[in-house]
Formats: C-alpha cells, sequence, structure tokens
C-alpha cells in the first residue's frame, strides 16, 4: 500500500507543479497587459507589444497650458520675445498686395518718369516690410538653436526633456507651427519675388547712373542679397530651420547627431500618438490645437528629412511614417490636404530608392 501511494504521489505533483507555474504566468500576463492598457491606452495596445517603447514614446505633451519650471524660466523668457511677435508678422504676410500693377506700368512705358517714380515709391515701402520678415527668420533660427541646446543636453534623453520641459518643448512646435504657417502663406504671393526682383534690377540700373537712393542705407546689397536668397527658396522659414538646426549639430561636435534627430523622432511620435488616442484627444480643450498639433508632427518630419542624413522615409527611420501618415488620412481632407503636400513636395528623401514603395504609393 505505502508503494502504491507513493506511486501515486510521484504521478499527480508533476501536474500539480504544471497547473502551478501555468496560473502565476497567467497571472504575469494579466498585470503585464493591465501595465500596457494602463499607459498605452487600449488603442496603442497592439502597436506597444510589437514595437519597443522607448523608439515610439507615448505621453500627453500639453500644447495648450504647458507653464515653464524655474529651470526652463531663462530660455523660455528668450524664446517667448521672439514667438510673441509672431502672429503680426503671418499678419503682415497674409495682407502683403504687391505692386504688380504699377510696375508693369512702369515696365511698359520706360520714358515715363511719373510712371518709373510710382512704381518705385510703391515697392520700397514693401521691401522695408519684407525686410522685416527677413529679420524675424533670423530671430527665430536663435531662438530654435536655444531650445535645441536645451533640449538635447546630457544626461537627459529626448523623452525625458520633452516630458519634463513642457513649456520649452511647446515653444519648439510653436516655431514649427509658425513655419508651416508662414510658408504656405508665402508660396501663395508670387508678387514678393517679382516685387524684389524689380527692386534689385532698379537699383542696379541708378547705381550705374550714379544715383544715391536713401532706401540703400535700409537695403544694402549685402542685406539685398542675403533677402533674394531667402524668398527664391519655395520654403524660406523651413529652409531657416534646417540650416540652423544642421549649423547647431555641426558646432556643437561633442553632441551626437543622435540627440539632435532624436528630439525630432520623438516628437513626431508623441503628435502621432496623442493624435491616434482618443483619452489623448479628449483632453483638448480646442479643436484648433488638433491641427496644431497635426502641423507639429508634419514639421518635425520634414526638418528631420531635411537633418538626418538618412531621412525620415527610410526603413532605418525613427519616425514611424506610415503611422504618421495614416493619422493625417484619417482627417477631414480640407484639414490635411496641405500637410499631406508639404510631406510631398518639401521633404528632400521621399523619392530617394531607399524609400519603401508603400511609402510612397500612400502620398501618391
Amino acid at each position: 500500500c505505502k508503494l502504491s501511494n507513493a506511486r501515486a504521489k510521484t504521478k499527480t505533483c508533476p501536474k500539480d507543479q504544471v497547473w502551478e507555474t501555468l496560473g502565476w504566468r497567467m497571472l504575469y500576463l494579466f498585470l503585464f497587459l493591465s501595465f500596457l492598457i494602463r499607459f498605452a491606452g487600449m488603442g496603442n495596445l497592439l502597436k506597444v507589444l510589437t514595437r519597443e517603447i522607448e523608439n515610439y514614446p507615448h505621453f500627453f505633451l500639453d500644447f495648450e497650458n504647458a507653464q515653464p519650471t524655474d529651470c526652463e524660466r531663462d530660455v523660455w523668457n528668450q524664446v517667448n520675445a521672439v514667438l510673441q511677435d509672431s502672429e503680426s508678422i503671418l499678419s503682415g504676410l497674409q495682407a502683403y498686395k504687391g505692386a504688380g500693377q504699377e510696375i508693369r506700368e512702369a515696365i511698359q512705358n520706360p520714358n515715363d518718369m511719373i510712371l518709373q517714380e510710382r512704381a518705385w515709391n510703391s515697392v520700397c515701402p514693401l521691401v522695408i516690410r519684407l525686410k522685416k520678415l527677413y529679420g524675424f527668420s533670423l530671430r527665430l533660427e536663435r531662438a530654435l538653436q536655444s531650445l535645441l541646446e536645451s533640449l538635447t543636453c546630457p544626461p537627459y534623453t529626448p523623452t525625458q526633456h520633452l516630458e519634463k520641459e513642457q513649456a520649452l518643448a511647446k515653444q519648439f512646435a510653436e516655431i514649427l507651427h509658425f513655419t508651416l504657417r508662414f510658408d504656405e502663406l508665402k508660396m501663395r504671393i508670387p508678387a514678393i519675388q517679382n516685387d524684389f526682383s524689380y527692386y534689385r534690377r532698379t537699383i542696379s540700373r541708378n547705381r550705374i547712373n550714379n544715383m544715391n537712393l536713401d532706401i540703400e542705407r535700409e537695403v544694402n546689397n549685402e542685406m539685398a542679397n542675403r533677402m533674394s536668397l531667402f524668398y527664391a527658396e519655395a520654403t524660406p522659414m523651413l529652409k531657416t530651420l534646417s540650416t540652423a538646426t544642421t549649423n547647431f549639430v555641426t558646432e556643437n561636435k561633442t553632441l551626437p547627431l543622435e540627440n539632435t534627430t532624436d528630439v525630432l523622432s520623438t516628437m513626431a511620435s508623441v503628435c502621432k500618438v496623442m493624435l491616434e488616442t482618443p483619452d489623448y484627444t479628449c483632453r483638448f480643450n480646442s479643436e484648433d490645437t488638433l491641427l496644431f498639433c497635426m502641423r507639429v508632427m508634419v514639421g518635425v518630419i520634414i526638418l528631420y528629412d531635411h537633418v538626418h542624413p538618412n531621412g525620415a522615409f527610410n526603413k532605418s527611420s525613427k519616425i514611424d511614417m506610415k503611422g504618421c501618415i495614416k493619422v493625417l488620412k484619417e482627417q477631414p481632407a480640407d484639414n490635411v490636404e496641405g500637410l499631406l503636400n508639404a510631406l510631398k513636395f518639401t521633404t528632400k528623401h521621399l523619392h530617394d530608392e531607399s524609400t519603401p514603395k508603400n511609402i510612397r504609393s500612400m502620398l501618391q
């Protein structure tokens, strides 16, 4: 009897152990899934299970209410002094009418000095206004570099910086938002380049005739050359930001390139997750914040594509381009047509051979 009892025990013990082990594993799995659901949200559960969390960060970036901490205050004040003029800059650009009629009449009647003077008097105030817009781009460049310096410095990772320093992250987003709005407006105003070309031709002609013009004290030849290069760009503000970011990387040789590009990819990922997660979008107080978030996501993608050697569309990119495009296409067409066009026409690497065909087809 003792022997049979012993045998019975040896047969049942392994089964008990299997069920006990399975029970613990199920408990661990339940706790793990609960953790993911709590912190990633139901809509992102599959994404978090199939991707590395650190490559696709997800936290709520408060674009509406973020306030600077004591540590952020100095840089925030510097950048805020620039950003507070951004709306007036956009209003001035939007109100730009140009001197097309006056210029055409002057060109058609080269011997009519009254028409020549009228065209010149119409163009000069516009050139002063264009100088102001160009000057703002230089201020914006310095502001961006100050933010990059704060958001990339050790020992924190880009994700930690953006999460801890949300007021600076918000300012970075506001710069990108302004940039896209400025460039959209500029593309619709061909009069800018026409006016400035007429100004430069007239200046050169008068210089040949040894005529001194008061406006050259405001816009000398060197300034005119720099302004000409700026306005010749299809997207001049974006070019300013990409140059500023590249210069920042070049000037800070001890700082790895990834510290800078990871700030951009992290911002893109955070915006994408916020847009596709109802638990986050319901926290926006205004519908404008939704469009703001989309613009910022597109802005950092374009900037990343210009700054990173391999661009944003490469398979090695830390930006989920398929997911970002999908999020945009789920929005009303009127809200995203300009943003999709920006990805098509202002990025650098979209048509590279390394860009997956399915990404290219999504933007066709």
